[in-house]
């Protein structure tokens, strides 16, 4: 771990929580008219929006902690780039609860921390318990945005767009890091992963 790689961690953290995202790709139904939604609806899509852009935050922190700690130089690329295309993530969920009236969680510098330390942990541990982390995240994030896709209004086709363009993204990380030997983690690890992520959504859901 070099001083440059951590001050461009510190920079890369700075932009996350305080900074506006930007995107290459167009955002997902961009070219889809909005629909005015119910206050409940509304209110209801901020929410699973909300948890989606904190989830991303998550990502940034993860990908750096495990970049910071991985051993092969092409891992390290791979988490990279991964992590470039996750900004485009936040910057989609962003743009949507503005768009909305939402707001992003107050609880995102608290799961940026967590999130890092996590990821530096991984990496500690090598890089086929690293990418075997990474594979597991992306696996049940997949599962949980096909769940707001059953759960998003049938009308909100632009909430719709985003959230199954982030899904095709994250089955395809996921194949990354099984592609680069990411081991199969235990299945105690796999419940324990699951019950801590549905605690933290159902936080920022709310707050």
């Amino acid at each position: 771990m070099h001083l440059d790689d951590l001050i461009v961690g510190f920079d890369r953290a700075l932009r996350t929580l305080a900074a506006p995202a930007s995107s290459v790709r167009p955002v997902p139904g961009a070219d889809v008219a909005d629909v005015p939604l119910g206050d409940s609806e509304r209110r209801h899509v901020c929410g699973l929006m909300r948890v989606n852009h904190s989830g991303e935050v998550c990502a940034q922190a993860l990908y750096q902690g495990q970049a910071l700690t991985s051993r092969r130089e092409e891992v390290k690329h791979a988490l990279k780039a991964a992590a470039d295309e996750e900004v485009e993530h936040l910057a989609w969920t962003e743009a949507r609860l503005g768009e909305l009236g939402g707001r992003v969680s107050l609880l995102n510098p608290l799961w940026y921390v967590g999130s890092l330390t996590i990821g530096v942990v991984a990496g500690v541990l090598g890089d086929k318990w690293n990418l075997g982390f990474l594979a597991e995240t992306e696996r049940q994030v997949e599962a949980h945005l096909d769940g707001h896709l059953d759960s998003l209004p049938s009308v909100d086709l632009r909430s719709r767009a985003i959230v199954a363009r982030m899904r095709d993204d994250e089955a395809g990380h996921a194949k990354m890091a099984m592609d680069f030997g990411a081991a199969e983690l235990p299945a105690p690890v796999r419940v324990a992963m699951k019950l801590t992520a549905r605690f933290l959504t159902g936080l920022s859901y709310r707050i």
